[in-house]
């Protein structure tokens, strides 16, 4: 039985079909049976590992047990990985804004909502779905079977441009850029709350949250922490709210997200970090009446990419312009919260 000691959650040398073993660490303390697993093998669901713990196929010190059993510091646990259930994607004749492109690269203006490549859950109605269909086998292979022409990514609910490669020399050239820190991504978002600077930079190490495995948090030990670096200016300040400019200096997951709740001024209707879910005219105009909802998801839009073409070495600067639900907020935020 393979049996290792990690906390990432990466299938690592793990492998469907073969019997696995993990020794539970001390900051996974108290976790529940399903959310340690789903923490450690990201590829399957929760609702996938609690069936599996359900049918017996996973077992505890040598004992079953249930999906929510609360986990100790040392405990062995067993199981034989199933396999994953995943499709390869497929072209789906899904509308593209393509901001810009030549014959080896792309840029696109992705809308919110919509899935970069194939995951759990997603399997259709992705952006790497749409590319496949506009493109066709016009993309790289780099990424893998289920990421082609993705060099990199933004969360679902979060628009704008994302750069896309058409070979793998390119895809290649472009990575390294990013790996280099030399592509320019600029955010606009809109948050709630006052920040008290005009602009700064928060720095704060981010890594998985301790319990909740679909967040991220300001950590400061773990072997999954990374050091996490954003500059922000206030554009337009408003009564409660504010427009800002966001720099991010590295690029982890969900950083601006959980740097700007940290700060005390969340990305306006972010879910996970800022509790509101939506935002409508009444919120915002103080009359009852006005019940449209403006905006459905978190107000983050990747607003301009700015890079060095990999063949021509001209430096590029390509701008999504704000969607139309964000572009609402603002309107309206300038016409009733003015300060």
């Amino acid at each position: 039985m393979v049996s290792q000691d990690f906390s990432a959650p990466d299938l690592g040398n793990f492998r469907p079909g073969g019997p696995v073993a993990l020794r539970v660490r001390p900051e996974e303390e108290g976790w529940r049976l399903d959310v340690f697993l789903t923490h450690h093998f990201a590829d399957y669901s929760r609702v996938h590992m609690r069936r599996l713990i359900t049918a017996g196929g996973v077992r505890v010190d040598g004992k079953g047990a249930k999906p929510a059993y609360r986990l100790h510091t040392g405990q062995q646990v067993e199981l034989v990985l199933p396999e994953i259930p995943r499709e390869a994607p497929h072209p789906e004749p899904i509308p593209l804004d393509i901001l810009y492109q030549d014959d080896y690269l792309a840029v696109v203006n992705k809308p919110a909502g919509m899935v970069v490549h194939p995951a759990r859950g997603h399997w259709s109605g992705t952006l790497v779905s749409a590319l496949q269909y506009h493109f066709g086998g016009r993309l790289s292979a780099a990424g893998g079977p289920t990421r082609p022409g993705i060099v990199h990514r933004l969360d679902r609910d979060t628009s704008g441009a994302i750069l896309v490669a058409k070979t793998d020399p390119i895809h290649q050239k472009l990575a390294a850029q990013f790996a280099n820190r030399t592509v320019e991504k600029e955010y606009f978002t809109l948050v709630s709350g006052r920040p008290e600077r005009d602009r700064d930079v928060v720095v704060e190490p981010i890594g998985l949250h301790p319990t909740q495995r679909e967040k991220m948090a300001i950590r400061r030990q773990g072997p999954d922490v990374r050091l996490a670096e954003t500059f922000y200016e206030v554009l337009e300040r408003f009564d409660g709210f504010a427009a800002m400019r966001i720099l991010p200096r590295t690029g982890r997951t969900h950083q601006i997200r959980v740097h700007l709740a940290h700060i005390g001024c969340p990305v306006l209707c972010d879910r996970q970090y800022g509790g509101r879910s939506q935002i409508t005219l009444a919120d915002l105009s103080r009359n009852p009446a006005d019940t449209t909802v403006l905006l459905a998801r978190q107000a983050l839009h990747a607003r301009r990419i700015g890079f060095t073409h990999p063949v021509t070495g001209q430096r590029l600067q390509v701008e999504a312009p704000l969607p139309s639900d964000i572009q609402a907020v603002l309107d309206a935020l300038r016409q009733f919260r003015n300060r």
